[in-house]
């Protein structure tokens, strides 16, 4: 849960929502729908994303239902600390993507007053956390895990698999590239993707390994039971 109106008016310190989860799982949409209830209330909402992000638009943060808020491209963190000074709340789309500072600048904004709203994926495609999402969920005062559905088991799906061979961390994409798998489903497909990296040119060679010995040299020793 979390709160839209503080109790004590006098109180000038905002506070920080994540929304988070993986591909698929309405980060975006989430996001969305609180600033659009924000600028209802005619509160000064400010909207940023990272410029690397022109997926859907170049300005526009877009969810994957096509619903869309106005919103500014920066390059670095820093800049929304310049860009949002006189804000009522703060939105900031894709987080993963942002530098380190993301986290000092989201907190310094609720130190001044501001309500800051932060989507992003909290997993990168290998399952691990994803850049300074780990930070921003331990200083926030409320988090949100949204779930998608997995596309394999009908589960609960908080993992996003990618389904090309790209090894780069950021790789922008849509149902194309990933899908939502849970943990069950990505465990065996990150599992068939290790078994089918393995090439065996010489069972011989693979035992060697395995057993941490030369085969051959257990045959030409005399150990070998056959001889």
């Amino acid at each position: 849960m979390f709160l839209e109106n503080t109790v004590n008016h006098k109180e000038q310190f905002g506070w920080i929502e994540v929304i988070c989860g993986s591909m698929f799982s309405g980060k975006t949409e989430e996001l969305i729908r609180r600033l659009k209830r924000a600028q209802f209330a005619r509160q000064r909402v400010e909207i940023f994303k990272p410029a690397v992000d022109v997926r859907y638009d170049d300005e526009m943060v877009v969810s994957h239902d096509a619903n869309e808020i106005r919103s500014t491209p920066v390059p670095a963190a820093a800049n929304i600390r310049l860009l949002a000074d006189g804000c009522d709340v703060v939105g900031i789309d894709e987080a993963q993507f942002f530098d380190d500072e993301i986290v000092s600048v989201c907190n310094d904004l609720a130190n001044k007053g501001i309500r800051v709203v932060v989507a992003g994926l909290d997993m990168d495609f290998k399952g691990n956390p994803f850049g300074p999402m780990p930070a921003l969920m331990a200083t926030a005062e409320y988090v949100t895990k949204v779930h998608a559905i997995c596309t394999r088991t009908g589960n609960l799906a908080n993992y996003s698999f990618r389904k090309s061979t790209n090894d780069k961390l950021v790789l922008l994409g849509e149902t194309e590239e990933y899908e939502p798998l849970s943990r069950a489903a990505f465990f065996k497909a990150m599992l068939r993707e290790k078994v089918q990296k393995i090439e065996v040119k010489d069972p011989v060679e693979l035992l060697s390994k395995e057993s941490g010995k030369n085969i051959d040299d257990d045959e030409n020793s005399g150990n070998n039971p056959r001889n």
